[in-house]
C-alpha cells in the first residue's frame, strides 16, 4: 500500500470501512486498483476466496462473469461491480442458445459427451454445462472428473481447450472462441524479443494460440505464472505473454526479476479493454451508490451447482445425470 494515497483511493478505503466491504481484484486490473484490494487473484483463486468473505458487501474489480460467479457463491451478500459493461470476448463468443443447439445436435447423433466450459462464460452457459473450469484447474477437472468414455465439448476457448487436450490426451470438440487479448500476440515480435534477450525465459497463458505456446518455456494460468517465476532464485528476465497488468503483480511478488511484455500484432500493450472499464472513480462511485449490483437471476440456481462441484472441491465425482446424456 502506498504511503501517500490520492484522494480517490483514500475515499475508497473510507467507504470500505463504512460498508464493511471486501474488495476483490483480478490480476488484470490496473495496479492502483489491485493495491487497494483485500485479495488479488486469478478466476479460480477469487472464486474460492469469495466463499470465505465474512463481510456483507463484496466489491468485485473484474468483469461481469467474475462478479456473477461471486454472487452465485454468495447469494446472501451484496456484490458490486464498478461497471456492468465490463464484459469478455469469450463470453460473447458462446451464446447460450447456440450452445444448447449444438448439444442437441450431438445428442441426436448419439454422441455421449459432457460439456466443460471455461469460467469466461455467461451464467446461462454455465447452467448448460457439466463442469466449469479455470486455466488453473482445467487439466485437473478434465483428467480426474470427466468420466472415461465421454467425449468432451469444450467451450468457449479453443486455445485453452487445445492445450488441455494435448496435456490430458482427452479428445475434445472445441468451440471456436478466443480471447481478444491473447489472440493477438505476435510470433514475429516474440522471436525478435527472444533474440534481443537471449537469456530470458518466456511464460505464456494457455489462452494464447499454439504458435505462441510452442515458443514458451512455461505455459500456465496467472497464478501458476507467479509460482513459476518464484522458483528462480537468481534475478532472471521473463518475456510475459498475457494481459499487461499481470506485470504489476509479478513485480510486487518477485521484484528481483525483470518482466518484459510480449508485443501484440497491433501494439505492445495488450491490455483488456473490458478490464480497463473499471477505474478508481468507478470503484468509489459503486461503493457510494451501492450500484451497479449483481442481482440474482433464474439461471444462477443451476449454474451455482455446477460452479460448486467444479471449483470448490467436493463433490469430486461426476454428476448423476450428465448434461451430455
Amino acid at each position: 500500500m502506498p504511503a501517500i494515497l490520492d484522494d480517490v483511493s483514500a475515499e475508497i478505503l473510507e467507504l470500505k470501512k463504512k460498508l464493511g466491504a471486501t474488495i476483490l481484484a483480478h490480476y488484470y486490473q490496473e495496479g492502483e486498483i489491485q493495491a487497494l484490494a483485500d485479495v488479488t487473484g486469478d478466476s479460480l483463486k477469487l472464486a474460492r476466496e469469495a466463499t470465505k468473505v465474512d463481510s456483507p458487501v463484496i466489491v468485485f474489480c473484474g468483469v461481469l462473469f467474475m462478479a456473477e460467479t461471486a454472487k452465485m457463491l454468495n447469494p446472501s451478500k451484496t456484490v458490486l461491480l464498478p461497471d456492468l459493461q465490463a464484459g469478455c470476448s469469450l463470453v460473447d463468443a458462446c451464446p447460450a442458445d447456440k450452445l444448447a443447439a449444438m448439444q442437441e445436435r450431438l445428442r441426436i447423433n448419439g454422441r455421449k459427451f459432457q460439456t466443460v466450459c471455461y469460467i469466461n462464460s455467461s451464467a446461462k452457459v454455465k447452467a448448460l454445462s457439466d463442469w466449469v473450469v479455470t486455466s488453473g484447474n482445467a487439466i485437473e477437472v478434465v483428467r480426474d472428473k470427466v468420466p472415461p468414455g465421454y467425449e468432451i465439448l469444450f467451450v468457449p476457448d479453443k486455445h485453452l481447450g487445445r492445450y488441455v487436450q494435448e496435456v490430458t490426451g482427452r479428445e475434445m470438440i472445441l468451440w471456436d472462441g478466443s480471447c481478444m487479448v491473447h489472440e493477438i500476440f505476435s510470433v514475429a515480435d516474440l522471436l525478435e524479443q527472444k533474440k534481443k534477450h537471449p537469456t530470458a525465459r518466456t511464460i505464456a497463458h494457455p489462452e494464447c494460440p499454439k504458435n505462441i505456446l510452442d515458443l514458451a518455456d512455461f505455459a500456465g494460468g496467472t497464478e501458476a505464472m507467479i509460482k513459476h517465476v518464484g522458483t528462480f532464485a537468481e534475478p532472471t528476465q521473463f518475456l510475459v505473454a498475457t494481459e499487461a497488468n499481470m506485470m504489476w503483480e509479478l513485480e510486487r511478488r518477485h521484484p528481483r526479476h525483470t518482466y518484459i511484455g510480449v508485443a501484440g500484432v497491433t501494439c505492445a500493450c495488450n491490455k483488456c479493454p473490458h478490464m480497463a472499464r473499471n477505474t478508481l472513480e468507478k470503484v468509489r462511485d459503486c461503493m457510494k451508490n451501492r450500484w451497479p449490483e449483481i442481482l440474482w437471476q433464474p439461471e444462477f440456481d443451476k449454474a451455482k451447482e455446477v460452479l460448486a462441484r467444479s471449483l470448490l472441491n467436493p463433490p469430486i465425482t461426476a454428476p448423476v445425470h450428465p448434461m451430455g446424456d
